[in-house]
């Protein structure tokens, strides 16, 4: 076990999880509290400890992806893929929440959706384990993408 790497890649990825979540508190009991929902939104107070899980997870596959003895040239793709769909998760934050944008934000999910896809299939090809790890950051961002699309439509 390579303990510096497991702690770059938990802090990458929860590092990209407070910056999101600095734009969604600026907006989450203002903005957001008055929008209509969906009868399926959960509490507010459950995103925190689902999304801390969540990039704990992909921070564990990174990980297992970053310590396989493969060049980095041979893992271009994967770290690549995963840049990308990291991005996209604090971008949809900074969409949805920080621009107040339902309808960019739907756009926004989408596109990191199907990053993930594309993420898990890579490390798929790396480690079971490590794409694996991802499933249920693809099972929630899919469940995140009907809630915004409820939100949206109830607020058009």
């Amino acid at each position: 076990m390579d303990i510096r790497k497991l702690i770059i890649s938990l802090a990458l990825c929860l590092g990209a999880g407070g910056i999101g979540a600095i734009f969604t508190m600026q907006s989450v009991d203002t903005w957001y509290g008055v929008l209509k929902k969906p009868f399926f939104t959960p509490p507010n107070w459950i995103f925190g400890p689902v999304w801390t899980v969540l990039y704990i997870l992909m921070g564990l596959s990174i990980y297992i992806v970053w310590r396989k003895r493969r060049s980095v040239r041979q893992n271009t793709a994967a770290y690549l893929l995963f840049g990308t769909q990291l991005a996209l998760n604090v971008g949809w934050s900074f969409i949805f929440f920080g621009m107040r944008s339902m309808l960019g934000g739907l756009f926004a999910i989408l596109a990191l959706w199907l990053a993930i896809i594309a993420t898990i299939h890579e490390f798929l090809c790396r480690s079971q384990v490590a794409g694996w790890l991802l499933i249920p950051y693809l099972v929630w961002v899919s469940y995140a993408c009907l809630l915004n699309l409820s939100i949206w439509w109830l607020n058009r």
